[in-house]
Order: C-alpha cells, then structure tokens, then sequence
C-alpha cells in the first residue's frame, strides 16, 4: 500500500516546497520500473523512509549555505535538501557516479528549479575542489563512518561539518574510527527510525 505524503505544515514546509517533493515522489515511481534506483521495498515508505528522513538533516545546520552529498543516488538526502533549501539560498552539490542516476537527479533538478549541481564523478576526484569551500558535507547509507573520514577529513578541518545517518551499528563505528582519529560527534535521535541516529562531526585530528 502506497504510503500517504504528510501535509507541508507537518514537514515545516512552504506548500511550494511540498509540492515539489510530492513532484520528486511521482518522477522517482515513474523512473523506478524503469532504472531500479531505489530499493524496491522501500517504495512503499517513500516519505517516512526517504523524504522525511532527508528532510531532518536540514533542520540541523539551518545557517548553512553551501552543502555537498556524497553518493547521492536518488537524490536523498542531497536532492531533498536542495528542494527544501532553495528558498533560504541553500546550494547542493550532488556527487555521483552513477550515469542513469545522474540523468535522474539532473532531471529533477531541472523541473522542481532546486539549486542542485550534479558531478558525475568519483568522490575521491570531486572532494579536494570544496576543501574550505562546503558549510556541511553527508552521505547516507554509503561507507562506514572510518571511511567517510578518510575521505572527508581535509573538508572537516577547514570547518566543513560532517552530518552522517546511521543505523544500530553506530557505536562500534564510532569506536573503530576514534583508533585513527579525535573528533567530536554530536550523537542524534533520528525522527523517523527509532534505532538510528544521525552523527555531526564538528572537528577532527589524525593520531599519526
């Protein structure tokens, strides 16, 4: 069963803004039977699983002003947040090697008017451009926290704050990332999944 939208005053939310989620919802079912971008279980809990869960990290950084999402896929939380943050001037950088996922984010980009620039590219080869240019650097469900680290380490000592859903594994990933560096994270409640959290990497030193 098709899950419902929530109305734009639950999500905080201009209804313009809604609307334009509710256009990604209806392109991404569309472009679904056709490209598999998402995973098909999930179709059904496109808002709470996707949109909404996008939507919270937001609300955490609502100064900043340039933001980019690594392996962006289908746009979430990166596409989102580009929509959402459109009329307080947030631009998104969306970093993505996938071509057919690519087209689909440049697509929506293009209909909902979102400030979102597509980099069809390996992360490793976009990152060393935004080092003291990005407000705030995410990934969703992409690498293990010692990994986003590694990657993103030069960005986070130059400012750039580091907002990185996870799920139950939290902790350990924690524990095996503080072996290679000091850093402070703020652990956050998730608001659409009781046993994730989001973590906000705010500074970091390597041991060696």
């Amino acid at each position: 069963m098709k899950a419902t939208a929530s109305s734009s005053t639950d999500l905080n939310v201009s209804r313009e803004t809604h609307e334009k989620l509710e256009l990604l919802e209806r392109e991404l079912r569309r472009w679904q039977a056709i490209k598999n971008l998402v995973g098909p279980a999930t179709l059904d809990h496109i808002w709470d699983r996707h949109i909404v869960d996008s939507l919270q990290l937001l609300e955490l950084v609502p100064e900043a002003k340039t933001w980019i999402d690594l392996g962006s896929g289908a746009g979430f939380p990166g596409l989102v947040l580009a929509i959402a943050g459109q009329e307080r001037g947030l631009k998104v950088h969306l970093v993505e090697s996938n071509s057919r996922k690519c087209a689909f984010l440049r697509q929506i980009a293009r209909l909902t008017g979102a400030s979102a620039t597509v980099h069809e590219a390996r992360l490793e080869t976009v990152l060393p451009g935004f080092v003291g240019r990005a407000d705030v650097v995410s990934a969703r469900a992409l690498a293990s926290l010692t990994q986003l680290l590694e990657w993103t380490e030069p960005m986070l000592k130059t400012g750039t704050i580091g907002l990185f859903p996870k799920g139950r594994e939290v902790e350990s990933e924690l524990t095996e990332a503080r072996k290679r560096w000091t850093f402070k994270a703020d652990i956050l409640p998730s608001r659409t999944d009781s046993e994730a959290r989001i973590l906000r990497i705010t500074s970091i030193e390597s041991h060696s």
